[in-house]
C-alpha cells in the first residue's frame, strides 16, 4: 500500500514539475487575441488580390500581390484558426483567399509553390477533402517540377541573377529555403501515385544535403550550379550577415524541411540531418536565453564578413527572428516523435520558444501590429527589408505549432 501510494505520490509530482514548466502557453488566451486581431485583419483586407505581408516603412499594412511568395500564408493562418476553434466564421473566409489563388497552379516562374499553394490549398484540402483542390495542387506540383534539372539533381529557386555583392553571377541558384515546398511533391505522389514528383523531392534534398549543410550541421543560404556539368560553384548568402555565416531562418528551414522530409521516406540519412541541424540551433553559443534567435548567428563575430555595408551602430540590440523561431518550434514538435532519446529535450526547447513567443515582449496586443500575432522578425536585415516587424509566415508556423502543441497535449 505505501509503495502504491509513494509510485501515485511522484507520479504526482512529476506531473505537477512538467505543468509548471509551461504555465505561460495559453492557447485559449491566444486564441482570443488572434480571434480580434484577425477579424480586425479581414475589415480592413477586403481585396482578395492584395495578401497581408508585413508593416512597410511608414508603419501601414503592406500587402502583396499573386505572385508573391507568402500569398499562401493568410489562407493558411485563417485554415489554422478554423481548426484550432472549429468556427465556420473561419472556414468561409479561408475558402474564399484560398479560391483566390487558383491560378498559381500555373505559375512555373517560382519554386515557392510548396509555400503559396500548399500552404493554403493543402490545408484547404485536409480540411474540406474537396476534389477540386487537390487537383490544383497536383497541378502546382506540375508546376514546380518543371524547374528542376536532372543534371543538378535540384529545383531552381530563383531566375540566374547577380550575387548581393554583384561579384557572382547565380546560373542556378538553389537556396536553403526550398527544401519547405518538397512537401507539395510529396503530397502530389501520393494523390496521383506517380513517383515522379516524390523522386524529385528525394533527390532535391540529397543534393541539399550535399552541398547546404557543412560539417558542423550549419547552413549555407544560396547554393549556385553550372547547369551544363551539374558542378557546384558557389556557396554564398543573400538573406544572412556572410557567407559562411548562419542565417536564422536558413537553419529553421533546414530543421523543419528535413524533419518533413524524413517523415514522408523514412530514409535515417534525412533524420540524422534534421537531428544535427537542431541541435546546432538548439546549443548555439549565441542563441538568447529566451531561445528567440538573432537574425544571423554570427553577426559581429570576427571571421564573418558581410558582403553588404553592416553599421552595427544603427541598432541598439541586434534584431530577433520571431519567424525562425516559430517555424523551430512547429519541427520540434513534429521531431520529438521521431527521436525516443531526444524527445524530452526537444518537447521542452518548443515549450520554452513558445512561452517566449506568447509573451508580452512578442506576442502583439490587441488592435497594435497591423493586426498580426507576432512582433520582432526580420525578413531581409542586408536588402533593410522588414527588419524587426511582423510577418505574415511568423504567423503561420506560429499557429501551427500551437496546433501541434494542443494536439500533442490531447
Amino acid at each position: 500500500m505505501k509503495i502504491r501510494f509513494l509510485i501515485l505520490a511522484l507520479s504526482l509530482i512529476t506531473y505537477v514539475s512538467f505543468a509548471q514548466k509551461k504555465p505561460n502557453i495559453n492557447v485559449g488566451n491566444t486564441l482570443l487575441l488572434a480571434d480580434k486581431q484577425y477579424k480586425n485583419m479581414l475589415q480592413v483586407s477586403q481585396d482578395l488580390t492584395m495578401y497581408p505581408r508585413t508593416q512597410a516603412k511608414d508603419g501601414t499594412l503592406k500587402y502583396v500581390g499573386i505572385k508573391d511568395w507568402t500569398g499562401g500564408f493568410w489562407p493558411g493562418n485563417l485554415w489554422y484558426m478554423y481548426e484550432l476553434t472549429k468556427d465556420n466564421y473561419w472556414k468561409q473566409h479561408a475558402l474564399r483567399w484560398t479560391e483566390s489563388l487558383e491560378k498559381n497552379q500555373f505559375n512555373t516562374s517560382n519554386h515557392d509553390l510548396g509555400f503559396m499553394m500548399y500552404c493554403s490549398y493543402g490545408n484547404a484540402y485536409k480540411n474540406t477533402s474537396n476534389p477540386k483542390y487537390k487537383e490544383v495542387l497536383i497541378q502546382s506540383a506540375k508546376s514546380l517540377i518543371s524547374r528542376f534539372n536532372p543534371v543538378i539533381g535540384s529545383i531552381e529557386s530563383w531566375n540566374s541573377r547577380k550575387s548581393w555583392d554583384g561579384k557572382t553571377f547565380w546560373d542556378y541558384p538553389v537556396i536553403i529555403d526550398n527544401l519547405m515546398n518538397l512537401e507539395l511533391l510529396f503530397f502530389a505522389s501520393k494523390a496521383t501515385g506517380d513517383n515522379i514528383y516524390k523522386d524529385i523531392a528525394i533527390k532535391h534534398a540529397e543534393t541539399s544535403l550535399k552541398y547546404h549543410i557543412r560539417p558542423d550541421f550549419s547552413t549555407y543560404h544560396v547554393v549556385n550550379y553550372d547547369t551544363l556539368s551539374g558542378k557546384m560553384l558557389h556557396r554564398q548568402t543573400c538573406q544572412g550577415y556572410a557567407d559562411n555565416s548562419t542565417w536564422a531562418r536558413g537553419q529553421a528551414w533546414a530543421i523543419y524541411g528535413y524533419t518533413m522530409i524524413y517523415r514522408e521516406t523514412q530514409d535515417k540519412k534525412f533524420l540524422n540531418a534534421a537531428i544535427g541541424l537542431t541541435d546546432f540551433f538548439l546549443k548555439h553559443k549565441n542563441l538568447p536565453k529566451d531561445y528567440i534567435p538573432y537574425w544571423d548567428f554570427n553577426v559581429n563575430e570576427q571571421g564573418y564578413k558581410p558582403d553588404f555595408k553592416y553599421n552595427a551602430s544603427i541598432y541598439k540590440e541586434i534584431p530577433r527572428d520571431a519567424s525562425a523561431a516559430a517555424v523551430v518550434a512547429s519541427a520540434l514538435l513534429e521531431l520529438c516523435k521521431y527521436s525516443p532519446e531526444k524527445k524530452t529535450y526537444y518537447i521542452n526547447s518548443a515549450q520554452k520558444i513558445l512561452e517566449s513567443l506568447s509573451s508580452p515582449k512578442y506576442l502583439a496586443q490587441v488592435g497594435t501590429n497591423n493586426n498580426f500575432l507576432l512582433k520582432h522578425s526580420t525578413g531581409s536585415l542586408p536588402h533593410n527589408e522588414e527588419v524587426n516587424v511582423p510577418l505574415v509566415y511568423a504567423d503561420y508556423y506560429y499557429l501551427e505549432a500551437l496546433l501541434r502543441y494542443k494536439n500533442f497535449n490531447n
